[in-house]
This record gives structure tokens, sequence and C-alpha cells, in this order.
């Protein structure tokens, strides 16, 4: 589980004097221990990667912001943060297995259709999460969908 890991992980920072990896992972914990807090359970992987992306599209959302402003120290300690939790994400997806999953949806939902996207979308999202970009994938669906 990836919540072990993160702790395992956090041990070995502390043990390295790792302070800045240490502070990130601290981070991660608090955001999965809030989201458990808030709705009441235990999160699993797939929520954990769930809270994973969310985090890494803030501080995309941030270094974009920072790099505007000419604060690139920000926008470097944003960027260690992403890497950080990139760390936890599985591999990524190559275009041709995101092709192949996109293609399967379609199938499996039997969408033609712009107004079938919701259903693909709900079957691609578990596939896809933490493996690659949802919104680049929504793109994606959109544009095989379009006539």
């Amino acid at each position: 589980m990836i919540k072990t890991r993160l702790t395992e992980d956090m041990k070995a920072a502390m043990k390295a004097g790792e302070k800045r990896r240490l502070g990130i992972i601290r981070l991660i914990n608090a955001a999965i221990k809030q989201r458990e807090v808030d709705e009441r359970i235990e999160l699993d992987d797939a929520q954990v990667l769930a809270v994973l992306d969310k985090m890494i599209k803030q501080r995309r959302d941030s270094v974009a912001q920072y790099e505007a402003a000419g604060r690139e120290d920000l926008a470097e300690q944003e960027r260690y943060e992403i890497g950080v939790c990139q760390d936890y994400l599985p591999s990524a997806l190559s275009e041709l297995e995101i092709g192949v999953l996109i293609e399967a949806a379609m199938a499996a939902s039997g969408a033609t259709a712009m107004k079938d996207m919701g259903k693909v979308m709900a079957l691609l999202k578990p596939q896809v999460q933490g493996r690659a970009d949802v919104g680049a994938v929504s793109a994606l669906v959109k544009q095989r969908l379009s006539p």
C-alpha cells in the first residue's frame, strides 16, 4: 500500500536528515488523513492516488503562477514537491496505451457521440488515475467522439 510506503519513507527521511523531503511527505500524509477524517473512511490505494493527483495539479498551477511573477525560488520548491509526489504514482501510461484504453472504454460503453463522453470517462478514470493526466485523456476522448 502507498500509505505504508509513505510511512517508511518518512522514517527514512527523518533518519537521513532530509528535511525538504520529509516536509512534503508529511504534507502528503496530512492530505490523506484530512480526506479520511472528512469522509470518515479509510482510503485505499486508488483514493490515495486521487489525493496525489490533486496535489500535483495544485503544484503545477502554483509553478505557472510563480514563474509568471518571477519567483523562480518558489517555483523550484513546487517542482521538487511535484517530483516527490510523482515517486508514489505508478509508471505513466504511454500514448499508445492510453489510446488502447480509450478504444476499449468506447467499445465497452457503446459510445458513438459526444453525449456518451461521461460513460467513457467513468470507465477510464479508475484505469488512468495517477498514471496519466485525466484532463489530457478527456481531451483525447472528446477528439475521438467528435464528428
